[in-house]
This record gives C-alpha cells, structure tokens and sequence, in this order.
C-alpha cells in the first residue's frame, strides 16, 4: 500500500479543469494523476482532449494511455496502475488528482469494497453555469473536428476492428465509428442532426450526468469557474489551502 499526500480536483467536461490543474500543479512541483476513463485508451487523443505530450511529460502524468481501444478497463486497474505509478514519484512530491469520472474518484478516497459512508467523500468540484459550458462544448467540438477527429477514429477502427465496450461508446468515436463498421443498428442519429450535432447532445447530457454524480455520490466542495484558467485556478487555491491535502492510499492489488 502507498500513502500520499493528493489534491483533488474534479469537475464536468469543457469546465477548464486541466488547465486549471496544470496551473496548480506547476506551482506546486507536483504530478497529476489522471482520473478520466477515456484518457485511458492508447491513439484516443484527439476526442477526449488528451493534454500534449510536452504536458504528460513535464507532470510525470499517470492514468493516460494505459490500454488500446479494444482491451477493458475498470476502476480496480485505474487503482492499480495509479499505485505503480506513484511508487515511480520522488517521496514526498504531491499529486493532483484531476478528471470527470467520479466513479475514480470514489474508488479512491473510500476503496472498491468498503461500505458506503454517509456523508459520501469530500473533495473539490468545479462548478459553471449551463449557458457557458454549453458554449465551451460547442467549441471544444469545432476544435476537434477541425484537429481530424474522424480521421483519427479512421484510423483507430483500421488498427483495432473490435474494441471494448467502453471505448466503442465513447463520445465522438462511437457517431464516426457506428458508420465504418455497418452499426447502425447499435447508433441512430436523430434524422436530420449532424455527426456534430449528435457529439454537441451527447455531450451535453453527458456533462449533465457528471453534475449529478458529483452532487449526490460525493460531498462536493464547490469552486466555481471563473473566465480564465488562472481566475479558477485561484478558486480551487482557495479551496486547498483551507482543506489542505487528502491522505489517499493506493494499492497495487486492488481488485
């Protein structure tokens, strides 16, 4: 078992919580940990806005591109692989936790078979108003289309024809994937809505579903967006320093 000091931060899709993260991490010295299900999959980089390579480096970053799109993954191997990742880290360097997957985040602070507790655990969780995130989400999709998306899913299905469960469904690469592979019987499109238009819903719904994990399966500590990376940045500082870090054991075992 690994015993480290953590910071947490999470939050929905197109909140800025990377960014923010970085900012704070750099501050800090710190590494970050990935806690986001899809950052997980090897070639997935352009749909899920995997941070650059330049970024992973510079923050040693854990929890990315662990497994091809075709191999499963569950939040017992995310708590493996954190653990051998965090043997790797100079003793005594901090680590920001950050993503969107809020099954991770529990799997981490209470553990994958213990009770439940009431109240349920308690960490940081970025907060914005519906108008602004849907705005984000709309051009964080233009951006991706235009980086080659469909191309990438292309590319991906010619080297894994059979992929996971998971990552088959996974926003973008499920509406460009479903027509390679003749799936239309597993993706239909409203008719008349765009490949865009059906990534914009999902998404949307899908930021929608992380508000309400967040909400009820943990005790959030709410830092709300500002217009900038640095303006969250200095709400989620705030929010630390008077928290402190969180205490979290990781264990190689874990099942």
């Amino acid at each position: 078992m690994i015993r480290r000091e953590a910071y947490l931060l999470a939050g929905a899709t197109a909140t800025g919580k990377s960014d923010a993260a970085a900012i704070l991490a750099r501050e800090m010295g710190a590494a970050i940990l990935s806690a986001d299900s899809m950052l997980v999959y090897r070639g997935m980089d352009v749909g899920t806005a995997k941070p650059s390579q330049a970024e992973r480096a510079e923050f040693n970053m854990g929890g990315v591109d662990l497994v091809t799109p075709a191999e499963d993954f569950s939040s017992g191997e995310w708590l493996r692989r954190a653990a051998r990742w965090a043997a790797t880290l100079p003793s005594g360097q901090p680590i920001v936790v950050v993503g969107g997957t809020g099954l991770y985040f529990t799997a981490l602070l209470r553990g994958l078979d213990a009770p439940w507790v009431n109240p349920p655990p308690e960490y940081t969780v970025l907060r914005m108003d519906r108008e602004t995130r849907r705005a984000r989400i709309a051009a964080r999709i233009d951006k991706m289309l235009a980086a080659g998306l469909e191309d990438e899913v292309r590319r991906l299905r010619a080297d894994y024809p059979v992929w996971s469960r998971t990552a088959a469904a996974a926003i973008g690469y499920k509406e460009f994937g479903a027509p390679l592979l003749g799936e239309g019987a597993h993706f239909r499109a409203v008719p008349g809505r765009s490949a865009r238009d059906e990534i914009f819903y999902r998404t949307c719904q899908f930021a929608k579903r992380q508000d309400t994990w967040f909400r009820h399966q943990s005790t959030p500590l709410y830092a709300d967006c500002g217009t900038t990376a640095e303006e969250t940045a200095e709400a989620v500082r705030a929010i630390w320093r008077a928290h402190g870090p969180w205490v979290v054991e990781l264990k190689d075992n874990a099942s």
